[in-house]
């Protein structure tokens, strides 16, 4: 895999827990996991990381 989309995935995943404990201090249980749900389907492998995973790969051919 490449090593440029691990290391970025690397620190969104740290900051997605971040911001998953700012929520849930802040939120009733059943407002917490909605929550965590959409922001994961966004932000997680089926949303941002694999948006980012297809542009690297079309730079990377690219460059070729």
């Amino acid at each position: 895999m490449n090593p440029l989309y691990e290391a970025i995935v690397e620190l969104l995943n740290a900051r997605k827990k971040q911001t998953l404990l700012f929520a849930q201090s802040s939120m009733s249980e059943s407002q917490f996991k909605a929550f965590r749900q959409l922001f994961l389907n966004e932000f997680g492998k089926s949303g941002l990381e694999k948006d980012l995973e297809k542009v690297l790969a079309e730079k990377q051919h690219k460059e070729r």
